[in-house]
């Protein structure tokens, strides 16, 4: 574990496991949470030789909490940042949901070299809010209701969220684990509220569109087609249109977090796209 410090004085944390001469991957958590969420995955690729890295967005989790940068053009300084300090070349970028975001901006604009591949879980691209030019997306009150739950009473809204929509707990039959619901609460609170209030913005309002036609590596796009949080019409199928070497992969009624909830489904096929 460690810390890079930016251009504007803040911390980033992160992990960094395995062997410096391995071929790194590095994991980009989703709102509101940290590089804890990828504990699973880290431990799997570590498994197969990987050098694995996940850091702490600004504001959440063990980094600073900063009063500004919460928006992607900042969030993705944050990473050049912190690949620039590891002096990561054919690293292979993970990011699920927000992070998912934070991954298409990153990768659109590094150096050369600097990334193989790209794997979008679950993510925010092209756009989550409903515009005249992207009718299939959420009204603006949805995430007006997120706002006012982390404004009125965070520690509630972070239990309801993970019980309920993130998890797919809220389906009839679902398998509900109470370790996922307090682990995503426990790493909720770690953060600022500031930084989650404002993250709101970053993730449903930024349109990744210029970012993913850049993008020359190959990107595997898996998503959902039960995620309730970032729905799989307006999402998942146009990201892979506007890439110019785009792989969907469609999980039938998986969740939003499907990562944790089927860990023994998504590593392997991860696994199985970086490989190939």
């Amino acid at each position: 574990m460690g810390t890079v410090t930016t251009g504007d004085g803040t911390t980033i944390f992160y992990k960094d496991w395995g062997p410096r001469d391995g071929e790194p991957i590095v994991f980009h958590h989703g709102w509101p949470l940290s590089a804890d969420d990828w504990d699973n995955q880290m431990l799997f690729f570590l498994a197969q030789g990987y050098r694995v890295i996940a850091h702490d967005r600004r504001g959440h989790g063990r980094s600073t909490q900063t009063a500004t940068g919460h928006d992607m053009d900042t969030y993705a300084a944050d990473v050049t940042a912190l690949t620039d300090a590891l002096d990561l070349h054919g690293a292979v970028h993970i990011g699920h949901s927000t992070g998912g975001g934070e991954v298409a901006r990153y990768v659109a604009r590094a150096k050369p070299g600097r990334v193989s591949k790209a794997v979008l879980v679950g993510a925010v691209p092209p756009l989550m809010l409903k515009t005249e030019a992207n009718p299939g997306g959420l009204p603006k009150e949805v995430f007006d209701g997120f706002r006012e739950g982390v404004a009125g009473n965070r520690a509630q809204t972070f239990i309801d969220i993970p019980s309920g929509p993130f998890y797919g707990f809220n389906r009839p039959g679902a398998q509900v684990s109470q370790g996922l619901i307090d682990n995503w609460w426990r790493q909720g609170m770690m953060g600022a509220a500031n930084a989650h209030y404002e993250c709101i913005a970053a993730f449903s309002e930024t349109d990744f569109t210029e970012d993913l036609k850049q993008i020359d590596v190959p990107v595997l796009v898996a998503h959902g087609t039960d995620d309730q949080v970032v729905p799989y019409d307006d999402s998942a199928p146009l990201t892979v249109k506007l890439l110019k070497n785009g792989t969907l992969k469609s999980y039938e009624g998986y969740p939003h977090g499907m990562l944790s909830t089927h860990p023994e489904v998504l590593n392997p096929d991860i696994l199985a796209f970086i490989r190939s």
